[in-house]
This record gives structure tokens, sequence and C-alpha cells, in this order.
């Protein structure tokens, strides 16, 4: 890790790393056959984007031993905005809102919540926002038949 993406990292930012590097180190939270598609690290929290959800690694106190796995069903997934960096030192950010409650039609009284992705300004977000957008959108189709 150079300078710079400590810098980045300090600021706020997710930076990715290999799928191999991160099965090493959190394999054991993964489902059986889940496979790891992207993952990002910031310091010492995670976050991955598997076939089946994405996982939030929270890792907390002064030697980050006790920590907090949650995470999102990519099936929730019903909306996605996202904001380019601009000129200076702006960062990208992704906007997943997805459906928390265990319902998902209205009659079962639907909850929403929101998780926001932050990255440097050197990733480019467009190939992530494009999947997270064709995934929310073929999950508003499917829930809406």
């Amino acid at each position: 890790m150079g300078f710079l993406d400590k810098i980045s990292g300090a600021a706020g930012n997710l930076n990715e790393m290999s799928p191999e590097a991160l099965m090493q180190e959190y394999g054991a939270y993964l489902m059986t056959n889940e496979k790891i598609n992207v993952g990002f690290k910031l310091v010492r929290d995670v976050v991955l984007i598997t076939d089946k959800r994405i996982i939030d690694f929270d890792k907390q106190g002064a030697t980050g031993q006790k920590m907090r796995v949650d995470s999102i069903n990519l099936s929730s997934v019903i909306h996605v905005s996202a904001e380019t960096s601009g000129f200076g030192l702006d960062d990208s950010e992704i906007n997943i809102h997805y459906i928390s409650s265990p319902y998902f039609k209205a009659n079962g009284g639907v909850s929403i919540a929101e998780k926001k992705l932050e990255f440097p300004k050197k990733y480019n977000i467009q190939q992530l926002y494009r999947f997270l957008q064709e995934l929310a959108y073929a999950n508003h189709e499917r829930i809406n038949q």
C-alpha cells in the first residue's frame, strides 16, 4: 500500500483488493458455494460483493479484534444511485437501497434501508454501478410481477 492509498483509506474510501486475498481472510464467513466477485478494504473495514450478497465487515475497538458482520442479500436490492468524483478531492460513491424486512411485498410491511459506499477518485465505479443497477432492475421487475 502506497502513501496515496493510505491517505485515501484514512479519508474514508474503499480500495479494491483481490478476491483471493479476501477469501483467505474472510472465506469462513461465506455460505456454501458462495463466491467473491469483488472486494474493497478501508483501513480495517471490508466490503465484499459475492454472487449472493453484499457483506460488510466493521472491525471495532482499538485492536480491531471485535467485528460486526452485516449482509445485504442481492435479491433485496431495489435502487442504486451513484455520484462520480469531480475536480479536486471529491470522492465517488454508490448508494444502495434495499428491502431490510423479511417481506418483499407491500402487504407484509416493507422496510427499506440504505448503505453508502465511498470510493477513491481513481476507482472507476461505472462497472460496479451497472452491475448493481441491473440487479436492482431485475429485482424490481420480479417483486412487482
